[in-house]
């Protein structure tokens, strides 16, 4: 059926692109994985991939040709190099633009990376049957899903919990003041003075990452500074990679209705009559 509309169309869908998201979603269990591309401008889906890789993202360019690659001026993505190697290779003019949503993503691993480190001092510490740790390793762990909520969202339970570790474990307590100060950044805004008042308060988080002493979160500020020109683009022009995530959603729903897809192809099908251009007229309407 998509051979068919597309044939009726005479286009391959890949005409007129400007804005572009890349980014990959699982559909299968043992990591399966397709690559999807969306348009920013109509908000369709317009290449879907089989196995996130290097040698995928090419085909899309293959697909898409020199002329009109050409034409591409923002790229969206999670700054994975596999897929910031071709951008880069076959759409060099094009400003690629890191999705904020991933950098704050980071920021929690980076977090949860301090937590398990105080979690293992503390079980070490149990181990050689030091008194001043015991039970300590318990509230650590559990206080786990605190440091990842939003603190709009906390309750009186949250706040003693935070209050205790600020008291018991300072490190771990700066770690998530500095994951929130960088969701706070991301925050602020995207798109001209905003954006630009977002890249002046990176510039400084940067700053008090690396002066922290916490080894995670001075990796990640290193890793922010490798990617700051994505970043930067991110900010100035607003753009994120909120509509692939939005059709992968749909996908993931595609994949639960039909119990999964043995043949990907089929699902590559449906994704892209139910989502792209190809869709079917309603006979109803």
């Amino acid at each position: 059926m998509l051979a068919d509309r597309r044939a009726a169309s005479g286009s391959d869908g890949l005409d007129g692109l400007r804005r572009i998201g890349i980014d990959e979603v699982a559909y299968r269990r043992g990591r399966r994985y397709l690559v999807v591309v969306v348009d920013h401008d109509t908000g369709r889906l317009v290449w879907v991939g089989s196995r996130a890789r290097k040698e995928t993202v090419n085909q899309f360019f293959v697909a898409l040709g020199p002329e009109r690659t050409a034409h591409l001026t923002h790229v969206t993505s999670d700054s994975a190099s596999w897929i910031a190697s071709p951008v880069a290779e076959h759409a060099p003019k094009a400003i690629h633009c890191a999705d904020p949503f991933h950098i704050v993503q980071w920021a929690g691993d980076a977090l949860d990376a301090c937590r398990r480190q105080v979690w293992n001092s503390v079980r070490i510490r149990q181990k050689r049957g030091s008194g001043a740790a015991t039970g300590a390793g318990v509230p650590v762990k559990n206080i786990m899903w605190t440091l990842r909520m939003n603190p709009d969202r906390w309750g009186d339970q949250h706040v003693e919990s935070m209050s205790w570790l600020a008291a018991t474990h300072p490190d771990l307590h700066r770690a998530w003041q500095l994951k929130e100060a960088l969701r706070a950044v991301f925050a602020t805004g995207t798109g001209n003075d905003r954006g630009v008042t977002a890249m002046e308060l990176l510039e400084s988080w940067t700053a008090h990452a690396l002066a922290s002493q916490l080894e995670p979160f001075i990796e990640l500020a290193l890793k922010i500074t490798a990617h700051r020109k994505t970043i930067d683009a991110a900010l100035t022009s607003g753009l994120n990679n909120a509509l692939t995530e939005s059709a992968n959603n749909k996908i993931r729903v595609i994949t639960r209705r039909a119990y999964g897809f043995h043949n990907v192809d089929a699902l590559i099908a449906l994704a892209m009559l139910s989502l792209g251009i190809y869709r079917p007229t309603n006979p109803h309407e």
